[in-house]
């Protein structure tokens, strides 16, 4: 296995949009990395492309619905076994109402019932501030 400085680095921007105590959530399609899984949508950065502009275009082509990033709730770094994750969560203002053009599994979940989806391991610090520390 190579070590965390050999495996591919990947930039990944999530999307934090919450609407009164939910938040929007998406599940991860067969054959990706991480299959199966809910996370935050979002997705890799392209190089050179600002975090913001990932997100922007990221929630366009997978919810086809436009965001508005604002600040960054949480930064973190995870190592898999095939790549390392820098991931950036980010809150975001929603305009018009997503749907998922991909065909993924999408859900408004109430911050209560995070913990009842299973989520990346990369996830789990944010899902801790979602039921903790943010309002």
């Amino acid at each position: 296995m190579p070590s965390a400085d050999e495996r591919p680095r990947l930039v990944v921007t999530a999307a934090v949009i919450r609407r009164g105590d939910t938040f929007l959530i998406t599940r991860r399609q067969r054959g990706v990395h991480l299959e199966g899984y809910w996370e935050f949508p979002g997705g890799k950065c392209d190089r050179g492309e600002s975090l913001p502009a990932c997100l922007e275009r990221e929630i366009r082509e997978e919810l086809d619905a436009v965001v508005r990033p604002g600040r960054e709730v949480l930064a973190t770094e995870h190592a898999y076994p095939e790549r390392v994750v820098e991931l950036h969560f980010i809150e975001c203002e929603l305009f018009g109402e997503p749907r998922p053009m991909l065909g993924q599994d999408m859900r408004w979940v109430a911050r209560k019932d995070l913990r009842t989806f299973s989520f990346p391991p990369a996830d789990d610090e944010l899902i801790d501030l979602l039921e903790h520390l943010l309002p």
